[in-house]
């Protein structure tokens, strides 16, 4: 597996217009397999014995193990991170968050709703309608999802709404500091980002998808045959992100696009130049 390969400024320019990036063997194949193992201890199904997978999806709390900070650490991706946010300017990750697990099942699970992940507002507050997003991106460098096991189209991937961070940018932009909740953003079902084409987070294990915090996605259920196993956690900032500073990341270039879109929609509309 290559290393220390930053992202192609093709790569980066997909990021900045269509919110993400897929980079394959981010990670490798038998880190994934054995971080795997530690998650089916954690479940409490049984591999070898579909008759225990009795849930469409189980959420495995944060696991302070070491292979999963390897994970999340390669040379690959730090070089992607550095590449997006800005070197030094986010934190490295410990562990990987939560992980929904999500089985073969006819059951509906109830979390297929398109969303974007708030970031901030969350500490102590149960409700998570009431978590907050806003324009800068508050105490978010990136959405990542990271593939745990071979994920094709049957097996649950993540649906991803291409261009959508523009649109949700151009939401957040208006309500400054405070930004909006999650209640309030799932109001019109995120209609704004509704034109925008699907596509599905597909891969071998090993790959993982950085994609710009206000990427519109969603769940679905799982019509394949073995369990799809996901990490989905926040690469978070070192300062706060800039969607007005001048040596801008790609993470801010896109925030800044949107918003130099809207204004310019803005000033036509009112017969501006």
């Amino acid at each position: 597996m290559p290393h220390h390969v930053a992202l192609s400024a093709a790569q980066i320019e997909q990021f900045v217009l269509d919110g993400f990036v897929r980079i394959d063997e981010a990670f490798p194949r038998d880190l994934a397999a054995a971080c795997r193992r530690i998650l089916w201890l954690a479940t409490g199904c049984k591999e070898d014995d579909p008759s225990t997978w009795t849930r469409p999806v189980v959420r495995i709390g944060e696991i302070p193990n070491p292979l999963f900070r390897d994970a999340a650490s390669t040379p690959r991706l730090c070089a992607a991170y550095d590449a997006l946010v800005g070197p030094g300017r986010w934190l490295p990750r410990g562990s990987l968050g939560t992980f929904p697990i999500r089985f073969p099942s006819v059951e509906d699970p109830g979390d297929c709703g398109w969303h974007i992940d708030a970031s901030f507002g969350t500490e102590g507050e149960p409700d998570f309608l009431k978590w907050r997003a806003n324009v800068a991106s508050k105490g978010r460098a990136l959405l990542m999802l990271f593939l745990f096991s071979d994920t094709g189209e049957d097996d649950a991937p993540t649906r991803i709404r291409v261009g959508s961070h523009l649109d949700m940018a151009r939401r957040l932009a208006p309500h400054g500091e405070a930004g909006l909740t999650l209640g309030e953003l799932a109001s019109t079902e995120f209609a704004e980002s509704a034109h925008c084409p699907e596509v599905l987070a597909t891969g071998a294990a090993g790959t993982v998808y950085l994609c710009h915090p206000f990427l519109v996605h969603a769940a679905q259920p799982h019509r394949g045959r073995a369990p799809r196993f996901l990490a989905q956690p926040p690469l978070l900032p070192r300062e706060p992100v800039d969607p007005m500073r001048s040596e801008a990341s790609p993470v801010e270039r896109a925030i800044q696009l949107a918003l130099d879109e809207n204004d310019r929609g803005g000033r036509l509309r009112h017969g501006g130049p």
